[in-house]
């Protein structure tokens, strides 16, 4: 029996139009019904419209944002978080200083870039907050996640550049399609961490988690739940890994796989 679902934002809960398809909320609330426990796991920070999400899968659930970095239980507010380590930290920032890409780092509750470029312009207006700019020092929490957002070809070299002592995944959004998120957690923190952590505090087994995505950044969790679903919008890596395909994100593909869920015997 599929006891816990964890879902990816962009390009599996969020299409091209930015809203999430009606039939997807219907089928969410008929499986909390239920008694099946949805997480959101997002490479999003927990602030903006991806918090709006995860209170309307489960208002006082476990969720996971940020690439795994931040694992929050909205009833109380507990945050598990992981924080990049400084001398990273500093890297990054002499290197967004140098070549001019953007670069954002982000804490539980805030994040900054000095960017002020028309991707910072649109990915404040993807998360869902206001746009300022402003220096990275200004950053009054610890940064436990960073992210690039670059063409695909800077992203393909970003990739594959080594980075000491970081986890790196990259994913994309319908939303802004020319662009390319590289996000950067700390090493062994990644959305398949993250699902564990949270089928742990349910008491729920790996096998009995199915997990929904489209990105490189589902990789991890994927490869570790007993059913992973790929979008048809998915990546060929997605794809390839996935033990079920449901319909595309902009169709309300998630409602298939809920229902999917559902139709699981007990």
């Amino acid at each position: 029996m599929i006891r816990l679902i964890g879902i990816d934002v962009d390009g599996t809960l969020v299409g091209s139009s930015g809203k999430v398809d009606p039939a997807v909320w219907q089928a969410a609330q008929r499986a909390r019904a239920l008694g099946i426990h949805l997480a959101l796991c997002s490479g999003r920070p927990a602030f903006g419209v991806a918090l709006d999400y995860a209170r309307q899968l489960e208002a006082d659930g476990w969720h996971a944002f940020q690439n795994g970095a931040s694992i929050i239980h909205l009833a109380d507010g507990q945050a598990r978080s992981v924080t990049l380590p400084q001398d990273s930290v500093r890297n990054l920032i002499a290197q967004a200083r140098s070549t001019g890409d953007v670069l954002e780092l982000y804490g539980d509750k805030q994040y900054v870039t000095e960017s002020a470029s028309a991707w910072a312009h649109a990915h404040a207006a993807l998360l869902g907050v206001p746009f300022r700019a402003r220096p990275f020092e200004s950053m009054t929490e610890p940064v436990v996640r960073a992210q690039w957002l670059l063409s695909p070809a800077d992203a393909a070299r970003a990739m594959a550049a080594p980075h000491p002592h970081l986890e790196v995944a990259q994913s994309s959004s319908p939303l802004m399609p020319d662009t390319t998120f590289v996000g950067l957690t700390q090493e062994g923190v990644s959305k398949g961490s993250a699902m564990r952590a949270i089928a742990s505090e349910y008491a729920v087994a790996l096998h009995d988690v199915m997990y929904i995505g489209d990105s490189g950044n589902d990789l991890s969790a994927l490869g570790i739940v007993g059913y992973p679903v790929a979008m048809a919008n998915a990546d060929p890596a997605v794809l390839k890994v996935a033990r079920h395909t449901v319909g595309h994100v902009d169709q309300g593909g998630v409602a298939q796989a809920l229902e999917l869920a559902m139709a699981k015997p007990g």
